[in-house]
């Protein structure tokens, strides 16, 4: 039975790209499946990104048959195996929101994949390079890889595109910071449709509509998706939250108290790094600003 990977979920149907020798074949047509009935009794569903067993019928179609184990899975956005998160992040138009950075940087560290943040139009802001520096360096030091980069002037993705070969990785991020125009550099040819920004809302009107893997060559696919642009903390219980702080990670073990908030206790070394400037004043800062948060919505659910 041939195996091979969805690369794209559409009114019932599942878009199959075969395998050969364990990936993805760039020379094969694309086979348009139906799932088997089964999957409905199982209550399992079939995602875009799965490792799938198929087989064809008489009209050149085929049939799902079975499911591979999954590496991972995004409830939001509906794709599995994905291995990376490249969170784009504008420098200027809309401006670096380092609050929104980081409530994406806790979701995709309570997801378990690697992420990559690349900060997009470097162009426009040449004169404030020590800014960009300083954000590079913040997040550099929590162990995060930062990109800088210009959909424009093209420096920076060929980098990006090496990072993103053979697996599939997963773009989010801020709207209007040049996603479209980006994965347009990454593959030539592509022509997405890109939206101009909205400069009395500061957002750009979202142009992808469905989840699909995107052939970027040298077997790298991208999931293209507007998933991640609403975030909420409802599948993340807030005792999980200082896990999602990298530089927290360490020192919790650490704290006088066991369960420790972060916020008020005698003893907290998380709180004790703060006030040494060890941790950045953002991160704390978010990491109280989202406490709050999750504390809020616990209530009202």
């Amino acid at each position: 039975m041939p195996e091979g990977v969805i690369v794209k979920a559409l009114s019932g149907y599942y878009y199959v790209k075969p395998l050969r020798e364990g990936k993805i074949s760039p020379e094969d047509e694309i086979v348009q499946c139906r799932a088997r009935g089964i999957f409905k009794k199982r209550g399992q569903s079939p995602l875009v990104g799965d490792r799938v067993l198929y087989s064809l019928t008489e009209n050149g179609e085929g049939t799902v048959d079975e499911l591979r184990p999954r590496d991972s899975e995004l409830i939001r956005p509906p794709v599995a195996n994905v291995k990376l998160a490249v969170l784009l992040f504008s420098v200027r138009e809309p401006d670096l929101n380092l609050q929104l950075l980081d409530k994406f940087l806790v979701h995709i560290e309570h997801s378990g994949l690697e992420t990559i943040i690349v900060l997009t139009k470097r162009d426009l802001a040449e004169e404030d390079g020590e800014g960009i520096a300083q954000v590079k360096e913040l997040y550099e030091r929590i162990g995060y890889e930062v990109l800088v980069t210009s959909s424009r002037t093209g420096s920076g993705s060929g980098e990006l595109r090496k990072r993103l070969a053979g697996i599939i990785s997963v773009f989010a991020g801020q709207s209007g910071v040049g996603k479209s125009s980006m994965l347009n550099r990454l593959v030539p040819g592509l022509s997405l449709e890109t939206s101009e920004i909205s400069m009395r809302l500061g957002r750009g009107r979202h142009t992808t509509r469905h989840v699909e893997l995107m052939d970027i060559g040298d077997g790298g696919y991208v999931a293209d998706t507007p998933g991640f642009s609403q975030l909420d903390f409802l599948e993340l219980g807030v005792e999980e939250l200082s896990s999602c702080f990298r530089e927290f990670v360490p020192l919790a073990s650490e704290c006088k108290f066991r369960g420790c908030s972060h916020l008020h206790e005698p003893g907290c070394r998380v709180i004790e790094a703060w006030e040494a400037g060890e941790i950045a004043d953002s991160r704390y800062e978010h990491y109280k600003q989202f406490f709050t948060e999750m504390k809020d919505k616990k209530r009202r659910y």
